[in-house]
């Protein structure tokens, strides 16, 4: 599963790209490493229909009785039918921008790979969900109320499965496979699961690095 990614291009470019409005889009900032519970950038549909930019905690909040809660970064394409995940599913899809996304290979240390779809890291999304949460985040804090979000994960291809052989996350490239993520039917965002052709993508960084240190 994806746990650490980055988000490098500028608000600019990303509200460009992912056709939203000025007035319409909060004030992010460029991200060389997003780790589970950090907020970073998502773009959903508001109630008028129209796309706006925001930043959301990452991960769904999941409450185990006697132990603190567990932040739940990645939503398994097998398991969007649980009742944990479906109703986001159905109803509050959205997508997270990304530049590169990271996964570790071996231990003392761990190599991390950093996989993009080029030199340059030309922005793409993740097929994220989201929705709001009320409680604690931490065992025994304080309630909060925050919109929290994850990313779907599939079966790796031949590229990414060099490193982590089990998974990789959903990938939406051009405008028509994330406005059909955004806007389409529960079935038309089914046929967007799918691992990402490994020939268009690249491993960009290797090392010890927990961030892409692209300029």
């Amino acid at each position: 599963m994806c746990n650490l990614y980055s988000m490098t291009a500028n608000r600019a470019a990303i509200i460009r790209l992912f056709k939203v409005s000025d007035n319409r889009a909060a004030a992010i900032e460029r991200k060389p490493a997003i780790f589970p519970s950090n907020d970073a950038p998502i773009v959903r549909l508001t109630a008028d229909g129209e796309r706006e930019l925001v930043e959301l905690s990452w991960g769904f909040v999941l409450n185990v009785k006697d132990r603190a809660p567990k932040r739940v970064t990645n939503v398994r394409d097998d398991k969007l039918d649980s009742r944990f995940w479906n109703a986001s599913f159905r109803d509050r899809r959205c997508l997270v921008p990304v530049t590169s996304f990271s996964e570790p290979k071996g231990k003392s240390p761990a190599i991390w790979h950093w996989f993009a779809l080029g030199e340059d890291r030309e922005p793409f999304a993740f097929a994220g969900i989201w929705r709001s949460y009320k409680g604690p985040i931490r065992k025994g804090g304080d309630p909060v109320d925050i919109d929290v979000f994850a990313f779907l994960t599939t079966k790796p291809n031949d590229l990414v499965a060099t490193v982590h052989p089990s998974r990789m996350p959903v990938m939406l490239v051009g405008e028509d496979a994330q406005a059909t993520w955004l806007e389409g039917s529960e079935d038309e965002a089914r046929d967007l699961i799918a691992p990402y052709p490994a020939d268009q993508m690249a491993i960009v960084q290797r090392g010890s690095d927990r961030a892409d240190l692209i300029e």
